[in-house]
């Protein structure tokens, strides 16, 4: 199963190499994207962009615009207003590890570190890396020249304090 595993994190991993062929920072890849309208609009509320075009490296687990759109209406549009911008940031560096954290050391490990210091659980289920036991890996290893990300199906919050 393990190998399974890792082939198909290895296919991801060669497949993400051919889409960053122009290298670029972590924010700039997920916005030629297409597919992170919502979580760079998001960045760009909590003041976080820089952040993640600076050296770094880090390993951002990036959800997609479909996984907040799972989110309960009105959810997102709550955290962009200005007056909960310490919630979105809270939440947005819960999906950051400090250091490059490739898809065949991830499945490896049962927990990271995020950068707001709460630890998000890794676990390997049903043949997929998850966070927190259900939010899943869905592409692996998009190198960055900043670190990687890994594109996550479902927005993961942080534990309450």
């Amino acid at each position: 199963m393990k190998t399974l595993l890792i082939t198909t994190l290895s296919i991801f991993a060669m497949s993400s190499i051919a889409l960053g062929a122009d290298k670029k920072d972590i924010v700039d890849t997920a916005v030629a994207n297409g597919s992170f309208k919502t979580l760079a609009a998001a960045l760009e509320a909590a003041g976080l962009v820089d952040a993640l075009k600076g050296d770094g490296p880090f390993t951002v687990f990036a959800p997609t615009d479909e996984a907040f759109a799972k989110l309960p209406e009105g959810t997102v549009e709550t955290l962009l207003k200005p007056e909960n911008k310490d919630q979105l940031i809270d939440i947005l560096t819960y999906h950051v590890v400090s250091g490059n954290i490739p898809s065949k050391t991830a499945v490896t490990l049962d927990k990271a570190t995020a950068l707001n210091t709460k630890v998000i659980a890794l676990e390997v289920k049903d043949g997929a890396l998850t966070l927190n036991g259900d939010s899943k890996v869905a592409l692996a290893d998009v190198e960055a020249t900043n670190g990687v990300i890994h594109v996550i199906d479902a927005v993961i919050f942080p534990p309450a304090k």
